[in-house]
């Protein structure tokens, strides 16, 4: 295994250690290693990359890390979305005006990009060999390594709701899966989105809206409904409540934090954190049917 350039080095019988110009794949995975990563580990990873510090051969030495902090049968996923673009188009019941349908490119799972917004390691992510994506536009992940396949399979479509039951964020809590910040702002955890829709509050939000599916006879156009993901499912909660969420978990002493190369990190365990969830929103928000 290659040896991480940062570590200490004897010079004329004494131990310097010199700034490396690059964080490289061997470091990344000894501080994933630190940070509580291990094999056989199945990890939700969100990272804004620039924060991590000049990457020999970019982002795909982070996915590298990743998978080499994890091996053997470790699996890395990264939430998607789809860059479609189209909501400001949409009527008040969903749906895509006439003029402008023949326009809106369909949703392929193994072509359509990651959301811009989600940064550059879900689209990378996306497109490294072998990895596999969920087939629900909105709510989609990609994953590589063991269980790929699995995480990725059978991901609810129409009113299935994307990160319910048999959502891959499910699976991943199943699992005993673990989701990993490197550098990304608190409030961009995706899995909460799953605590969401499990917890018992009242006046959720819902949305409804027209997608287009590529399919072998050309495009096929789908209604889906979701609790709402762009703003807090439920009124009376802050925009970025999840940070709050997320911050008061860690203050319970629950999680790791540490740094992965330059970037600010924590990694907490994914059962964990979305049981947390569940009942920060239903004490603040109070029970339904109580």
């Amino acid at each position: 295994m290659p040896r991480d350039p940062r570590a200490a080095s004897p010079v004329g019988g004494e131990v310097t250690a010199t700034p490396p110009p690059f964080q490289t794949r061997a470091a990344l995975a000894a501080d994933l290693r630190r940070l509580g990563l291990g094999p056989g580990d199945m990890v939700m990873v969100h990272a804004a990359v620039s924060r991590v510090g000049r990457l020999l051969n970019g982002p795909d030495a982070l996915i590298g890390a990743l998978l080499d902090a994890t091996a053997p049968g470790g699996t890395v996923l990264a939430y998607t979305d789809w860059d479609a673009r189209y909501d400001e188009l949409l009527d008040s019941d969903g749906r895509v005006p006439a003029e402008w349908r023949d326009h809106i490119p369909p949703f392929d799972a193994a072509a359509s990009r990651a959301a811009r917004e989600n940064g550059v390691l879900a689209e990378f992510l996306r497109t490294w060999p072998g990895a596999r994506r969920s087939g629900n536009p909105g709510a989609s992940v990609a994953a590589t390594g063991a269980r790929a396949d699995w995480i990725t399979a059978h991901h609810p479509l129409n009113y299935g709701y994307g990160f319910g039951e048999g959502s891959p964020l499910e699976k991943l809590v199943a699992a005993g899966g673990k989701v990993l910040m490197i550098g990304a702002p608190l409030d961009t955890m995706t899995l909460l989105h799953h605590a969401e829709h499990l917890a018992r509050v009242s006046n959720k939000r819902i949305r409804r809206i027209e997608i287009p599916f590529a399919t072998a006879s050309g495009t096929r156009w789908r209604m889906a409904e979701e609790f709402e993901t762009a703003v807090p499912v439920a009124p009376g909660l802050d925009d970025d409540y999840f940070a709050s969420v997320v911050g008061d978990f860690l203050a319970t002493g629950q999680g790791e934090q540490g740094a992965v190369g330059d970037a600010p990190s924590t990694l907490v365990d994914a059962a964990a954190i979305t049981a947390f969830a569940v009942g920060w929103l239903e004490n603040r928000l109070g029970r339904a049917g109580q």
